[in-house]
C-alpha cells in the first residue's frame, strides 16, 4: 500500500503506531488480514471458494494478533455463501464483511460475490468475480509529536492531526476448483489497486487530501482430504502461497479428522510462526481456534495470536423434483 501527500510520502509506519511491527513482519503491509484458518474461511481470499456444497453456510470470527503489544492488529470477519441455479446452470454468491484495526488505523471491507460453476473431471470448476468498497479511517486526533529535544520535531505535515477517512470501489476474482478428495484456488484481490482519498470531513478542496492506495495481492491455495482405509480418521493437508510480486509468504498445514467431529492439526508459516489448530463439528454448528506462536523478534513482546471461529449451515434443497408438484384431488 501507498500512502501520499500532494508533496511528500506519509509514512504508514509511523501511522500506525506500529513501525516497528511492519518492518518485522512485511505481509502486514498488505491491506488483506491475515487468517491462520484460511481453510475454513477460504473465500475471504478467493471470491470463487463459494458455493461449493448444496448449503448455505456461515462463518464469523476474530483475530487478536501479537498479543501484549499495545496497538496489535484486532481483526472481524464474517462470510456467508449458498449456491443457486437458473435453469440448468449453477452459481455461487456470497457476502464478504471485514474489520481490522491497527494502532490509529481502521479499515472496513464490505463486498458481494458471484460465481460461475461447470461440472469438470468429477469435480466443480467455479470462476468468481466480488465487488465492494472499502474504508479507511485514521485517527489522527490522537497522534502524540515529541517535542522539547534535539531529535524531535513538534509537528510534521506529513503525518494528520486531524480524523480522516475516505472510500474507494474495490474488485476482486478467482478460480476455484473442488473435487471429493481435493480443491486448489487461484485468486487476486484489489486488483485495480484502488485509490482511497483521505481527508476530515468537511473539509474543502483546498485543504490536505492524504492518500491510501490498497496493494494488489495474489493467493494460491490447495487442500486435500484423505481417507485412512479401515478407521475414521482423514488427512487434510493444506497449503496457502500470496504475493505482490515483491514479498511472498508461504504456509503449510496438517490436520487430522476423527469420525467428521473432531479435527487437530499443525502448520507452519515461513519465518513467522508455528500454528496449532482445533476444531469441531456437530450437526450444522462449527466451532475452530487457533494459536500462532511467533518464530520471529515478534516473541520478544508478544505471547502470541488468537484466532476463533463460529459457522453454521443449513441445508438447501436445489433439486427439481418437487417444481411444479401438485395435487390431484379427484376422487377415482
Amino acid at each position: 500500500m501507498r500512502i501520499t501527500t500532494p508533496h511528500k510520502k506519509l509514512m504508514f509506519s509511523l501511522t500506525l503506531v506500529v513501525a516497528a511491527l511492519a518492518a518485522t513482519v512485511p505481509v502486514q503491509a498488505q491491506i488483506d488480514a491475515q487468517f491462520s484458518q484460511y481453510f475454513e474461511v477460504p473465500s475471504y481470499y478467493n471470491a470463487a471458494a463459494i458455493g461449493n456444497s448444496d448449503m448455505l453456510r456461515i462463518r464469523g470470527g476474530s483475530r487478536l494478533q501479537w498479543i501484549g503489544i499495545p496497538k496489535a492488529p484486532k481483526t472481524f470477519l464474517i462470510l456467508a455463501d449458498m449456491p443457486f441455479k437458473i435453469g440448468s446452470q449453477r452459481f455461487g454468491v456470497g457476502l464478504v464483511m471485514q474489520q481490522e484495526s491497527v494502532g490509529l488505523y481502521k479499515s472496513m471491507n464490505a463486498a458481494a460475490q458471484v460465481g460461475y460453476k461447470r461440472k469438470i473431471l468429477g469435480g466443480t470448476l467455479t470462476i468468481g468475480a466480488q465487488v465492494g468498497m472499502l474504508n479507511e479511517t485514521f485517527k489522527g486526533s490522537e497522534v502524540k509529536l515529541v517535542d522539547g529535544d534535539d531529535y524531535h520535531e513538534g509537528s510534521d505535515d506529513a503525518i494528520p492531526t486531524t480524523d480522516i477517512h475516505g472510500t474507494a470501489f474495490d474488485v476482486a476474482a478467482g478460480v476455484f476448483y473442488s473435487h471429493r478428495l481435493f480443491w486448489i484456488g487461484v485468486s487476486g484481490t484489489h486488483l485495480t489497486q484502488p485509490s482511497v482519498k483521505m481527508d476530515a470531513e468537511g473539509s474543502t478542496a483546498s485543504e490536505k487530501a492524504y492518500e491510501f492506495e490498497a496493494g494488489r495481492t495474489l493467493y494460491f491455495m490447495a487442500g486435500s482430504n484423505i481417507p485412512l482405509k479401515n478407521t475414521l480418521f482423514e488427512l487434510q493437508p493444506s497449503l496457502f502461497v500470496k504475493t505482490d510480486l515483491t514479498f511472498f509468504q508461504g504456509e503449510a498445514n496438517l490436520r487430522v479428522r476423527y469420525n467428521k467431529f473432531l479435527t487437530g492439526g499443525v502448520g507452519y508459516r515461513y519465518n513467522d510462526a508455528v500454528i496449532a489448530t482445533l476444531g469441531a463439528e456437530y450437526k450444522n454448528f462449527f466451532l475452530g481456534y487457533s494459536y500462532d506462536y511467533p518464530l520471529s523478534a515478534v516473541s520478544k513482546a508478544s505471547s502470541g495470536s488468537h484466532e476463533v471461529f463460529v459457522g453454521y449451515s443449513l441445508k438447501l434443497d436445489l433439486s427439481d423434483k418437487n417444481k411444479n408438484k401438485h395435487k390431484n384431488i379427484r376422487i377415482m
